[in-house]
C-alpha cells in the first residue's frame, strides 16, 4: 500500500512539473504574440528605420541575422563535427581526450560577455576587422563550437559498436565506415547540436553589440560589403528599441519575429535531419 502511494505521488509530481513547464511556455508564447503580432506588417518587414520617411523597419536586422547564422554555421559545423569524429573515432590517448572534453565543457559555460571582450581583442583589434558582422560571426563561432562538439560526440557514442565492426569486416576502410555508417546513424545528434547553436546565435546580444555594432542602416546586399559592414541583428534591434527608445510595441513585434524564426529553423533542421537519415 505504501509503495503504491509513493508511486502515485511520484507520478503526480512528474505530471505537475510537466504541466507547469508547458504552461510557462504557452504563457510566454501567447503573451509575446498578443503584444507583438499586431505590429507586424509588410512595411515593417521590408523597410529600414528612417526618421526622414517616418518608417520603422527591420529589414537590415533580418538580413544581418541571416548572415550571422549562415557564416557561424558554415565555419563551426565542419570544425565541430570533425573534432567530435576525431575525439570519438581516432584519438587513443584518453588523457588527451579527457582534457579536450574538459576544455569544451568549460568553454560552453563561459559567460557571453567574456566572449565579447575576446572577440574585440582578437578579431576587431588584432586582426583589424573592426566592428563588423564578420567579426561578430567569428566570435560566435568560438562560442557555439563547444555545443556542436559535445552534442555530436555524444551522438557518435550512441552508435552501436557492432555497426563499426560489421562495416570493417566487410572490407570498408576507417574513413569510409565513418562516412557511410557512423555519421548517418548519428545525424539526429548533429542536427540537435545545430539547433542549439542556432538558438544561441539568434538570441545573443552582448557579443554582437561589442563586435558587430548596433547600426540599423541598410547595407548593400553584396556578400563582401555585408561582411565588412557594422549592423544590428534582430536581438540587438530589440534591445535598441526596448532600452534606448523605450518603444515596447516595436520590441514585442521583433520578439514575435524572433519566435517565428526560431520555430522555422527548428522545424527545418528536424525535417532535414529526418531526410538525411532516410537517405
Amino acid at each position: 500500500m505504501r509503495r503504491r502511494l509513493y508511486e502515485i505521488t511520484g507520478r503526480a509530481l512528474l505530471y505537475g512539473c510537466a504541466a507547469v513547464t508547458a504552461s510557462l511556455l504557452l504563457f510566454f508564447i501567447g503573451y509575446i504574440l498578443f503584444r507583438g503580432i499586431g505590429g507586424i506588417s509588410w512595411r515593417f518587414l521590408s523597410t529600414a528605420e528612417s526618421v526622414i520617411n517616418g518608417t520603422v523597419g527591420i529589414l537590415p536586422a533580418i538580413k544581418n541575422t541571416v548572415f550571422i547564422i549562415v557564416v557561424s554555421l558554415m565555419v563551426s559545423l565542419p570544425l565541430g563535427v570533425g573534432a567530435a569524429v576525431y575525439l570519438t573515432e581516432y584519438a587513443r590517448n584518453r588523457r588527451f581526450v579527457a582534457a579536450i572534453e574538459f576544455a569544451s565543457e568549460t568553454l560552453a559555460g563561459i559567460p557571453s560577455i567574456i566572449y565579447a571582450l575576446v572577440g574585440v581583442i582578437i578579431f576587431c583589434t588584432a586582426l583589424k576587422l573592426q566592428k563588423t558582422l564578420l567579426a561578430g560571426s567569428l566570435t560566435l563561432v568560438i562560442m557555439i563550437l563547444p555545443t556542436i562538439i559535445r552534442s555530436t560526440q555524444e551522438s557518435l557514442k550512441t552508435v552501436p559498436q557492432s555497426y563499426r565492426e560489421g562495416a570493417l569486416g566487410l572490407g570498408s576502410g576507417k574513413w569510409h565506415m565513418i562516412r557511410t555508417v557512423v555519421l548517418p546513424s548519428s545525424v539526429d545528434g548533429i542536427v540537435t547540436g545545430c539547433i542549439l547553436a542556432v538558438g544561441r546565435v539568434v538570441g545573443e546580444s552582448a557579443v554582437l553589440m561589442y563586435t558587430a555594432g548596433m547600426s540599423m542602416a541598410m547595407q548593400s546586399f553584396s556578400l563582401d560589403r555585408v561582411a565588412g559592414a557594422s549592423g544590428a541583428t534582430l536581438t540587438v534591434a530589440l534591445y535598441h528599441y526596448a532600452k534606448e527608445n523605450a518603444d515596447f510595441s516595436v520590441a514585442f513585434s521583433i520578439a514575435t519575429i524572433l519566435l517565428i524564426l526560431t520555430v522555422i529553423i527548428n522545424f527545418s533542421a528536424s525535417f532535414l535531419g529526418r531526410k538525411l537519415k532516410r537517405s
